[in-house]
């Protein structure tokens, strides 16, 4: 393996963990609805663990408020059953033919845990950037080791991750700097 196929697994890497930290905080409840929110939960369809927006239509036509419309009426038990299980900590009600979930305003207290949660997730985001960094700069000291590159190289190969590593953890506290404001507005 050479320094530049090196460079690009680890910039691949690190962008994917940046990708699912991103996807990790939409799904964090800011008291807005939003229907990636359901993306996480799953319901028991005909035998295999579907997510709930491949059996039903999500969609937000409030701000706080969140209708989802399965496309067979005998999914909407398991699908509110699903919502009472996971983590939303939101109590579904349903019709008959739509389940709706009414999001309340959070409080002071709760918008300061949410704040808490985003910044525990980029921590682990950041060192799991961090642990590509490690691997890479293991994998230029083998090269340098076995005589494929020259010590220059080798330093040349770190400065660069280095780079790759820190724009990584911008684009981390960027994300979780957003995430912040978003739930700090009232």
């Amino acid at each position: 393996m050479t320094v530049d196929e090196v460079l690009k697994t680890a910039k691949e890497k690190m962008r994917k963990t940046c990708d699912v930290y991103q996807k990790e905080m939409v799904s964090l409840r800011a008291g807005r609805a939003n229907p990636q929110m359901l993306d996480r939960i799953t319901v028991d369809y005909y035998g295999q663990e579907t997510p709930i927006n491949q059996i039903a239509g999500v969609s937000s036509p409030e701000a706080r408020l969140l209708v989802i419309t399965p496309w067979e009426t005998k999914m909407i038990s398991p699908i509110e059953k699903a919502i009472q299980k996971s983590d939303l900590g939101i109590n579904p009600s349903n019709d008959g033919k739509v389940i709706r979930l009414v999001f309340p305003p959070t409080n002071e207290e709760r918008r300061k845990d949410l704040t808490k949660v985003a910044r525990k997730s980029a921590e682990e985001a950041k060192v799991a950037v961090r642990s590509i960094r490690r691997d890479a700069v293991e994998q230029f000291r083998k090269l340098k080791k076995n005589s494929e590159i020259t010590e220059d190289d080798q330093r040349e190969a770190e400065e660069s991750i280095q780079k790759i590593t820190d724009k990584a953890i911008k684009d981390v506290d960027e994300i979780c700097a957003n995430k912040e404001k978003e739930i700090m507005e009232i």
